[in-house]
C-alpha cells in the first residue's frame, strides 16, 4: 500500500508541476502554516499532523490529501454528507483534506482554503476540490481533471466563478459585446436603413476614423451635420488619412480599398440630422463605437480579442457568419494554431503568400494581427 501511495503522490506532484503550483510536501515552509499543522492529527491527538501537499496562491491556502485508491475517495454518511468521523478522516482522501481545510482556518489567519481530495492514479481517478471559508462552512464543487484552475493567473477567476457563482469578468465583458453589437445592428437599420451588405463598412470605416483623434485629424464634435462638408465626408477623410498613415500600397490598392468606404458619405439619410436623435445618425454611429468598441479594443489587455468577439457576432446579424458578404472569419482556434506552429512573435511581420502549386487547391492565407 504505501508502495501505492508513492506512486499517487509523485503522479500528485507532477499535476502540480503542469499547473506551476509550488506547494510543500509533508509539511510547510510558511511559518503560520507549519505552527498549525503541528496540532493538525487527524486521530485528534492534538499532535503533528502533515497533509500531502500545503501551500499558498494569492490569498487561498491550498491543501491536498491523496490516496492509491478510487475506493478510498470519500465517504458519506446515511445524509449524503461527508463523514467527520476519525476512521472516515484517516481512510478517505476528501474527508482527510476537508479535516486539514477546517484546521488551518481555525488556526490560521487565512480566510479561504481549497481542500482538495485526489485518488486513483493517471489512468483512472477522481479529483474533488471544496471550499472551506472562515465561518467553517464548506461547499462541495465540481471534480477536476488538473489543477489548472488553482494557478496565480487562473484562481481568482475560479474562485469568482464555482465558488461565489458570479460571472467572471470575461463572461460579463461577452454579454456585454453580445448587446453592443445588436444594438448597433438595430441602429443602422432604423436609423440609416443601411444594407446588411454595407453594415461591416461602416463599422470598420469609423473604426479607422477614430484612429485619427490622436493625430489631431479627427474628434468626433466635428460631426455636427454641416450639410456643405457631411459628417460622412469628414469620416471618409479621416479614413484616407488613416489609410496614408498605414503606408498602404500600391496606391491603386489603397484608392480601391477606400473606395469601398464611400457608402459613409454618399449614404443621404445617415447625414442628415435625425429628429429623434438630435444630431445625424453617422455621429451617433461614431460615439457608439467610440464608447463601446474603440476604447475597449484599444486600453484593454487583449483588445484584438474584443474586438474579434464583437465583430463576430455583429456578423451573425449582418450576413449570417459573414461569407455571404466575402468575408471569412477564421476560428479562433484555427488561427492560434496556426501562430503556435509559427511561433509568431510581436515583431514578425505577416506577408500574404499565393499558393500556386495546386490549381485546384484553395489559397490559403495565414494572418495575424500584430
Amino acid at each position: 500500500m504505501k508502495l501505492k501511495e508513492k506512486s499517487t503522490d509523485l503522479w500528485v506532484y507532477d499535476l502540480l508541476k503542469e499547473a506551476e503550483l509550488n506547494l510543500d510536501a509533508q509539511g510547510s515552509n510558511i511559518k503560520e502554516i507549519d505552527e498549525a499543522l503541528k496540532t493538525a492529527s487527524k486521530r485528534g491527538t492534538g499532535k503533528v499532523g502533515f497533509p500531502e501537499y500545503v501551500g499558498i496562491v494569492k490569498d487561498f491556502i491550498i491543501v491536498i490529501e491523496d490516496k492509491s485508491s478510487i475506493s478510498m475517495h470519500e465517504k458519506r454518511t446515511e445524509e449524503e454528507i461527508l463523514a467527520e468521523d476519525i476512521t472516515s478522516i484517516c481512510d478517505y482522501a476528501v474527508n482527510g483534506a476537508l479535516f486539514y481545510g477546517k484546521h488551518l482556518i481555525k488556526n490560521t489567519s487565512y480566510t479561504k482554503v481549497i481542500a482538495i481530495g485526489v485518488s486513483g492514479n493517471e489512468k483512472k481517478h477522481r479529483i474533488s476540490p471544496i471550499f472551506v471559508n472562515d465561518r467553517m462552512d464548506y461547499y462541495e464543487l465540481p471534480e477536476i481533471e488538473t489543477f489548472i484552475s488553482f494557478s496565480e493567473d487562473n484562481i481568482y477567476e475560479y474562485y469568482t466563478k464555482e465558488i461565489l457563482n458570479e460571472n467572471t469578468d470575461f463572461e460579463k465583458e461577452t454579454k456585454e459585446i453580445l448587446r453592443d453589437a445588436a444594438l448597433l445592428h438595430e441602429d443602422l437599420r432604423n436609423y440609416g436603413s443601411i444594407q446588411d451588405k454595407d453594415k461591416p463598412l461602416i463599422v470598420s470605416g469609423i473604426l479607422l476614423a477614430l484612429r485619427e483623434i490622436e493625430y489631431g485629424n479627427f474628434s468626433i464634435d466635428m460631426l455636427t451635420g454641416d450639410s456643405k462638408k457631411t459628417d460622412g465626408q469628414k469620416i471618409y477623410d479621416a479614413i484616407k488619412d488613416n489609410l496614408n498613415r498605414a503606408n498602404v500600397s500600391p496606391d491603386v490598392k489603397r484608392d480601391k480599398l477606400l473606395n469601398q468606404f464611400s457608402v459613409i458619405k454618399d449614404t443621404t439619410k445617415i447625414n442628415q440630422i435625425d429628429t429623434n436623435l438630435g444630431k445625424t445618425p453617422n455621429r451617433h454611429y461614431t460615439e457608439f463605437l467610440y464608447k463601446s468598441i474603440f476604447q475597449s479594443i484599444r486600453f484593454h489587455q487583449s483588445g484584438e480579442d474584443y474586438l474579434g468577439r464583437f465583430y463576430g457576432e455583429f456578423m451573425s446579424y449582418s450576413g449570417g457568419d459573414g461569407q455571404s458578404l466575402g468575408i471569412i472569419l477564421t476560428p479562433r482556434h484555427i488561427t492560434e494554431l496556426f501562430c503556435d506552429l509559427l511561433d509568431l512573435k510581436h515583431t514578425d511581420k505577416i506577408m500574404e503568400k499565393k499558393i500556386k502549386e495546386w490549381i485546384h487547391k484553395p489559397t490559403l492565407y495565414i494572418t495575424q494581427s500584430a
